[in-house]
């Protein structure tokens, strides 16, 4: 590259990577007129294979995949017919200040002293409170009025219910993302994820079918997977102009990341998915593997016990 290109090293971000980049470069722009940034996003380039036999730590061996994203930003309004989006807004939220969220993913050695990732039971109880922690901080900037007004309206009533004991069994109210998002991209960390999110935010299957679908045919791809999840979009012709894309990412740390974009023109290329888009959705999502080859989870210790 050019010498006068500045260059911005982001090793060690995790699946969240690719949000923490968009966010960097859009404080470089406040600074920065009529500038190009190159985003490149890729999966752990580091040599993390893990060979010991903890469980918590063997995962990381086969979750990932082969994958990279590249994107050019601009604040340049020149190029403005050129652009696909625009950055609406964008959230972080990091809880490594908290010992769970911090110790739930980390590089560390076994008892053996072999190097691995390390994935903890409270993971899913990190997650949670990042992913709830962030929605409080992102719904205001992207919901329209009246949803909020009416979430705090129900809000407000269950706790006066509550307060005089006629309501211990009332559901807790909900915020209706859909009226303010027409389409949701989310990262393929794995189906309890996807199926936990669309829980949480009462997503239909039509829109968790880009996510669920990229995670079937790609795989979690780490910092690349939510362009993965877009490109889908793309290539099944969902992005028309004036469409609202949410963003949704997890990373270690703990960390959440969110974003809006809005949708500056129909988009139809078919990308990465070219060779075969024609073939998704697939009917099921089950492991085709996992008959022949499931005997493998079986804990009994002659199975694999080497003959004499």
């Amino acid at each position: 590259m050019r010498e006068d290109i500045k260059a911005y090293n982001l090793t060690g971000m995790g699946c969240s990577a690719s949000l923490i980049s968009v966010d960097l470069v859009q404080h470089l722009f406040k600074s920065y007129k009529n500038m190009i940034a190159l985003v490149v996003t890729s999966e752990s380039l580091s040599q993390n294979w893990y060979s010991g036999s903890d469980r918590s730590m063997i995962l990381a061996n086969c979750l990932f995949r082969s994958g990279g994203c590249a994107m050019l930003l601009t604040n340049n309004t020149e190029l403005k017919s050129k652009c696909m989006f625009k950055l609406k807004c964008l959230v972080r939220t990091h809880h490594g200040s908290k010992d769970e969220s911090y110790g739930c993913c980390f590089q560390k050695e076994d008892d053996q002293g072999r190097m691995g990732f390390y994935l903890g039971k409270d993971l899913p109880k990190a997650a949670t409170r990042a992913f709830v922690d962030n929605l409080k901080e992102i719904s205001p900037k992207i919901l329209p009025l009246r949803e909020l007004v009416r979430f705090g309206i129900l809000s407000l009533v269950r706790k006066l219910r509550l307060n005089s004991k006629k309501g211990s069994g009332s559901a807790r109210p909900t915020i209706n993302f859909k009226t303010g998002v027409d389409h949701f991209c989310i990262h393929t960390g794995g189906k309890a994820v996807i199926d936990g999110i669309g829980t949480n935010l009462e997503l239909s299957e039509y829109d968790l079918e880009p996510a669920r679908m990229t995670l079937h045919r790609f795989g979690n791809t780490s910092a690349g997977s939510l362009w993965y999840v877009l490109s889908y979009m793309e290539a099944k012709k969902r992005l028309k102009k004036g469409d609202r894309v949410l963003m949704i990412s997890f990373g270690g740390g703990f960390k959440c990341n969110s974003c809006l974009w809005e949708v500056v023109r129909d988009l139809e290329d078919p990308n990465v998915w070219e060779d075969c888009i024609e073939s998704y959705p697939v009917k099921s999502t089950v492991n085709p593997f996992m008959e022949k080859y499931g005997w493998i989870q079986n804990e009994d210790l002659s199975t694999f016990k080497i003959p004499e």
